[in-house]
């Protein structure tokens, strides 16, 4: 016997409140303050910074780092600008730390390819060298470096620093792409190998399309991380043509005319740079941040 429902027979789900987004819990409220308060305080050595570069040496001399300057100081920076040729510089840091951010995401993309979804056998031990690589310290490499280095002829070359930065970068992004391509969806590849499809076939145009947004966000990494590195480009860059911007920095510290004006002046113009690069990919780093969560 079929039953008729009425309006008034009809089951009625209530309808749940609507929450306005600005009525927050008073935790968000408090957990939003505390990480506004860590970005403030984070942002306290970076105010303190531009204080003092525009500070002549006799308001430093006279009222410290925390005075305010009496006029807008502004050789410090000039003499940075000259005396380390800051564009040579830049020009270096670029191209090392270009090379590296491309060559470290190709390196690492067909290792974790072969790792990932080629099935290599002892993958999990082999992932597992490249997350102990990725512990030892610079300290610890330095000299092996230096002395293979001395014996090849690539000693004070940037390619020599390429080359290092390459392998070191790799090794993380080797790690992390082998974990994300482990999950990757089987049937997705099997479509793709019964169309006909080789091996490099399905790297460029079934995983790579997938990884993109990841790739985007080692290739920011790796272009910054490199860009900040210090130690290694001191020991293996000694000619003043091939050095970086933070090797140039360090080294006006034995200068007779370096003061704390100019430090905080050529500091600030070397940070320059990598801010400006961070803020134009911004919105492709979050992507891809946002693109790997959604996986």
């Amino acid at each position: 016997m079929a039953v008729t429902l009425t309006p008034s027979t009809v089951p009625v789900t209530p309808a749940r409140p609507v929450r306005d987004r600005h009525h927050r819990g008073v935790s968000r409220w408090v957990v939003l303050a505390l990480v506004t308060l860590g970005a403030l305080v984070m942002l306290v050595p970076f105010a303190f910074m531009l204080l003092n570069a525009f500070k002549s040496p006799g308001d430093y001399s006279s009222g410290g780092p925390l005075s305010w300057p009496t006029e807008f100081y502004t050789k410090g920076l000039r003499t940075y600008w000259t005396e380390v040729n800051f564009p040579l510089k830049f020009w270096n840091s670029a191209v090392i730390a270009g090379s590296v951010a491309v060559l470290g995401v190709a390196v690492s993309l067909l290792n974790a390819y072969a790792l990932g979804i080629g099935r290599v056998r002892g993958r999990l031990w082999i992932v597992g060298l490249f997350l102990l690589a990725n512990m030892l310290p610079q300290e610890a490499l330095i000299y092996p470096l230096y002395y293979v280095a001395k014996q090849v002829g690539l000693y004070n070359t940037q390619l020599s620093v390429i080359i290092i930065f390459t392998v070191i970068q790799s090794a993380f992004g080797t790690y992390l792409l082998a974990s994300v391509m482990g999950t990757f969806p089987r049937s997705l590849l099997e479509a793709a190998a019964l169309d006909g499809a080789g091996k490099w076939t399905v790297l460029w145009r079934v995983v790579f399309p997938n990884l993109r947004p990841t790739l985007a966000v080692l290739l920011i990494f790796f272009f910054i991380w490199t860009w900040n590195e210090f130690l290694i480009p001191l020991v293996m860059l000694i000619d003043n043509q091939t050095q970086t911007i933070p090797v140039a920095l360090a080294s006006l510290q034995g200068d007779r005319l370096m003061d704390a004006p100019t430090t905080n002046a050529g500091a600030l113009i070397s940070l320059v740079p990598a801010i400006l690069f961070f803020l134009i990919f911004q919105r492709t780093l979050a992507r891809g941040i946002t693109a790997g969560a959604e996986k």
